[in-house]
């Protein structure tokens, strides 16, 4: 009994990551399809998608469209060699996403502790690397992406290995893993990143080495072929379709220089919606004053050679370059450079090097506290762990986006305390197929039948197995985007801002209220909407060979537009009214 309480207590960090984790997974099972999980960009847009093809059949269609957007390549969809994508083919689509979320933690600590045993080769990283990589793991980042995050790691570790084994029989297994890498990846939110960053890790060496690393050429090229690979539908999309699609007439805003660092300033002290690893509450101030520290010694020892060499400022110079692009995105001269040179990128979002901050904070704490540790005050290696430890805290409590476990957790215990619900929708409710089960064999609905979606998401309709001409994808035909457009004439026209924000960008393909900012809201209560009118050309929605409008709003102005009311729905399990319309051709 001594022996495995002592083993217990030396191993405390794997308890604690694995009572987190059996905790959260049991949550997630026991509260079920009720609990709160991030909508936007989310719900909203990938886990839809998901169940759409899997719905369809399409997950490895060939030549086959999805229906939605009035039919789509399936080759706009993400691969299905990607791993996230692999677990909505096999479990039901809830339990889907509850085990990526499982397995992109697992992800990130195995690649973390690879990397940092081959960064320190004689020295144990312990307790402090398996609390780094768990903070890193649980962050709250894209879902849909947070495998290709927590992969961040196993590349670097696997170019490590390729470039101080060279050619040898032992470097085959990593070249070989190289290649498979892009299923734990995503080539054009990272893929493209990590390949142009190995660029640079060559030109170093060669500058370094004083030769070129011939190794790591081969490794960019194989890893390249694995995008290709595993990636082929995009490439196919990307590389050999003529069709014109929205990208060439997205328009991002145009800054000034101070408007630029203004936000790159932003960025690197908050970072983005996509990539908010709450950094700034507690790793940013840590991880400051220990650079402040550290280069104010190598400055005071005249160490430059030391200063230039430490990986600590390596990272740094990283976070600022990250944060750089990042802003420099908004340049519309940067932007029209880019496009020049690689005009297939022509609206592509290069400030996507913002992805890779969140790693090198961590990383950079790792290092603040792994030095820490192995100072002989006890102070010292006390906060070594502590640190890390209150980074997860932080973590858990503060991420203002993506947040899952704490919105669920917090909902939960709301509604055990009051007995009432959070006004925001859950899973179930969101998506609320049982009411949705109940319209179609109301109205006898079939998948040949066209709809669109009024004061909700298309993605509620997609999920539920309705074809639907609106949805929300950032690559689609610019010919239907104009024809669309002719249906949401009308509100666009009312609406300036609206206008602007589907002309210039137009990724969400909705009915727009002609009156309010926004009628699709993530709320149970569905408050504010000012305007039942709807401003849309009918005759325009009937070309496109509409025949329903699922509305969660009673059309003031239906029968002026040509629209009659076909059923009025509800159902315990939803907060929601769904009226639902057709056309009168």
């Amino acid at each position: 009994m001594g022996s495995i309480t002592v083993k217990i207590a030396t191993r405390w960090y794997i308890c604690l990551i694995s009572i987190f984790m059996i905790a959260v997974f049991a949550m997630f099972m026991i509260v079920g399809e009720n609990s709160y999980i991030a909508i936007p960009d989310n719900l909203d847009l990938f886990v839809a998608q998901y169940k759409m093809m899997k719905n369809t059949g399409t997950f490895f269609a060939q030549g086959a469209n999805v229906p939605f957007l009035n039919g789509i390549s399936r080759d706009n969809l993400p691969g299905e060699f990607y791993l996230y994508s692999v677990l909505f083919m096999l479990f039901p689509t809830y339990i889907a996403y509850v085990l990526g979320y499982l397995l992109k933690i697992v992800i990130a600590i195995v690649s973390c502790l690879l990397l940092a045993g081959d960064m320190m080769e004689n020295e144990n990283p312990g307790d402090i690397a398996w609390i780094c990589a768990f903070a890193y793991g649980i962050l709250n980042l894209f879902p849909a992406f947070g495998i290709a995050f927590a992969s961040i790691p196993l590349v670097i570790y696997l170019l490590r290995k390729i470039y101080r084994l060279g050619f040898s029989r032992a470097c085959v297994k990593y070249f070989i893993l190289l290649f498979l890498y892009p299923v734990v990846s995503y080539f054009s939110y990272f893929g493209m990143f990590i390949l142009g960053y190995l660029v640079l890790a060559i030109i170093w060496r060669l500058i370094a080495d004083r030769k070129l690393s011939l190794p790591l050429c081969l490794a960019l090229v194989i890893l390249a072929l694995g995008f290709v690979a595993f990636e082929y539908r995009l490439f196919g999309e990307m590389l050999f379709s003529d069709e014109v699609t929205i990208r060439s007439s997205m328009k991002d805003a145009s800054m000034g220089f101070s408007q630029i660092m203004g936000e790159c300033a932003a960025v690197f002290t908050s970072g983005m919606m996509h990539a908010d690893d709450a950094h700034r509450f507690l790793v940013l101030p840590i991880c400051t004053v220990y650079f402040i520290f550290l280069n104010v010694r190598y400055i005071l020892r005249r160490d430059f050679k030391g200063m230039v060499h430490d990986i600590y400022n390596l990272f740094a110079v990283l976070l600022v370059f990250n944060s750089l692009i990042y802003g420099l995105y908004y340049s519309e001269e940067m932007r029209n450079f880019v496009a020049f040179l690689l005009p297939p990128l022509t609206g592509w979002q290069f400030n996507r090097t913002i992805f890779f901050s969140p790693f090198i904070w961590y990383a950079s704490l790792f290092v603040v506290c792994i030095r820490m540790a192995r100072k002989e005050n006890v102070v010292f290696r006390i906060a070594a762990r502590v640190i890390p430890i209150a980074a997860v805290f932080v973590i858990l409590l503060c991420s203002e986006h993506y947040n899952d476990v704490y919105d669920t957790a917090y909902g939960t215990a709301y509604r055990i305390k009051t007995g009432q619900e959070v006004d925001r929708l859950s899973y179930r409710e969101f998506y609320s197929s049982r009411l949705f089960d109940k319209i179609k064999g109301d109205i006898g609905y079939d998948e040949s039948q066209w709809a669109v979606a009024y004061g909700m998401h298309p993605a509620v309709l997609e999920y539920n197995g309705i074809s639907t001409l609106d949805g929300y994808l950032g690559f689609y035909s610019q010919e239907y985007k104009e024809k669309f457009r002719k249906v949401i004439a009308p509100a666009l026209d009312r609406k300036e801002n609206t206008r602007i924000y589907f002309d210039d960008w137009g990724a969400r393909c909705y009915l727009y209220s002609g009156t309010d900012d926004s009628i699709v809201m993530a709320t149970r209560s569905y408050t504010g909407v000012t305007d039942t009118d709807i401003y849309i050309d009918t005759k325009a929605l009937s070309e496109l060979n509409c025949k329903y409008i699922f509305s969660r709003i009673e059309i003031g102005n239906a029968s002026e537009k040509g629209l009659y009311l076909e059923g009025t729905y509800e159902d315990p399990s939803s907060p929601y009214i769904i009226y639902v319309y057709g056309l009168e051709n």
